[in-house]
């Protein structure tokens, strides 16, 4: 069983949805924010989350921190993707919104 988020779990296993939020943060920009809860970890991460965090600007997704199944913790920024060490949920929400603080003000 697949859902719409691309979180792949067994028909004995539920993900449950932590987070998923939208806040525009000017009138060209927005963050979202998609969290998931997951029974094992995704492949190549060692926690139980699933996530997803995107900053768009102008249409184009400027910041996003993922974990995609066999890549593990990543970010892409301004189209380079590069490891990213995950330490805890809330670290991880500090990193990515330091990140999109320093983006907005370039």
């Amino acid at each position: 069983m697949t859902t719409g988020e691309g979180v792949v779990i067994d028909d004995n296993m539920k993900a449950v949805l932590m987070v998923r939020e939208r806040n525009v943060v000017s009138p060209t920009a927005f963050v979202e924010i998609v969290i998931w809860k997951v029974p094992v970890p995704v492949p190549a991460s060692e926690h139980d989350f699933k996530y997803r965090l995107a900053f768009v600007m102008n249409g184009e997704c400027i910041i996003r921190y993922d974990n995609e199944a066999g890549k593990g913790d990543h970010k892409h920024i301004d189209g380079g993707e590069v490891s990213y060490t995950f330490i805890s949920m809330e670290q991880l929400i500090v990193d990515f919104m330091d990140d999109v603080e320093s983006r907005m003000e370039a």
